[in-house]
């Protein structure tokens, strides 16, 4: 399929991620999912990025929600009914959509999009996110959101929306025509009931860092959407090397350059296969995502001179792939909110990102 079918509104690519059994990909075969090891995830989205680029950006955050989800089933915390949910995803292909704070100024990752009110059994929620990738497809929404105490103090938690549920709506948002395949519009929460086994409880450290869900997800979420770019990326890095643009050197240096962001995110992967998924690993990822998208900007920039001027007129796709893959820096946490933490964590202090 011609990319520029895969990358626009009501693009197909969505649709075929789900009837191959995409949702179930990261899931453990103990939940009847495929079992793809961290690795073997980083290896199909680069696969994807370079492909379909939306499709990468959109399946990321049904990835990172899914692991957050048999996190908890493995956890003491787990209320059972994680396990249940995630034979239905694989089961049914269901798609889940992430409602954390992503794209909101000032706010991060983890910040509540959503107030809640307590309701008989559950809790009435309303609030907003945009954009949210997925927000045609999707079958559950993960949300962030803050539940009232007595004492006046709020407890942090994600809960579980089912799509159909009364009072969740989705409005028209993405303008631009990057990445317009991921379906990325707002999704608006009115009063929606959520029956109190749909919220996994979450709390912040004695020092203020996540807690090991929050950072088992945002550590997954750093290592697949950093490989949605690097995807990218190499999707013009190919074009140089078949078409044997430029000297031998040139092409050496630009293999270098991308293989950089390539094996930093690999080694990411590395380590949550080694069980580095704590306040420490979160750290180790980020500082890999940044060393990567520095590595993505420096290997497309150079891409896109050897191939040329008659390639980037001939077809759209070189200024397509050129624009799409600097998406990375406007994921979070953003360079400038990840300094004072950095500085802070090199000290010896936990990573605080909340």
């Amino acid at each position: 399929m011609p990319l520029a079918d895969l990358e626009k509104p009501g693009s197909p690519a969505i649709g075929l991620f789900r009837s191959h059994g995409g949702p179930g990909l990261v899931i453990p075969c103990a939940y009847s999912g495929s079992g793809a090891t961290p690795l073997e995830a980083v290896a199909v989205t680069i696969a994807l990025g370079a492909t379909a680029p939306s499709l990468a950006v959109a399946t990321t955050m049904h990835h990172f929600s899914v692991a957050t989800l048999f996190s908890l089933a493995d956890s003491l915390q787990s209320g059972g009914v994680e396990w249940a949910l995630l034979e239905g995803i694989v089961e049914q292909r269901l798609l889940v959509a992430s409602g954390f704070a992503e794209g909101r100024p000032g706010r991060g990752i983890l910040s509540p999009t959503v107030q809640a009110r307590p309701a008989e059994k559950g809790y009435f929620i309303s609030g907003s996110k945009k954009p949210c990738s997925l927000s045609g497809s999707m079958d559950l929404l993960t949300a962030s959101a803050a539940l009232p105490n007595a004492d006046g103090t709020t407890d942090m938690a994600v809960l579980l929306v089912p799509r159909q549920a009364e009072g969740l709506t989705v409005e028209p948002f993405w303008s631009s025509w990057a990445l317009a395949g991921a379906e990325s519009d707002e999704v608006r929460l009115e009063d929606v009931f959520v029956d109190e086994q749909q919220v996994m409880r979450t709390e912040l450290g004695d020092a203020g860092e996540l807690d090991e869900l929050q950072t088992v997800g945002f550590i997954w979420f750093e290592l697949l959407i950093t490989a949605c770019y690097v995807g990218m990326a190499g999707a013009l890095v190919e074009r140089v090397v078949e078409g044997r643009r430029g000297t031998d050197t040139e092409r050496a240096e630009l293999l270098a350059r991308y293989e950089t962001a390539t094996l930093l995110t690999e080694g990411t992967a590395r380590m949550i296969m080694d069980g580095s998924v704590g306040n420490e690993g979160l750290g180790r990822a980020l500082v890999a995502r940044y060393g990567a998208q520095d590595a993505i900007r420096d290997a497309v920039g150079r891409a896109v001179e050897l191939l040329g001027g008659m390639a980037f007129i001939g077809s759209g796709d070189v200024a397509y792939l050129a624009a799409a893959s600097h998406g990375l820096s406007f994921h979070p946490p953003s360079r400038s909110t990840f300094t004072e933490p950095f500085i802070e964590h090199t000290d010896g202090r936990p990573l605080r990102l909340a």
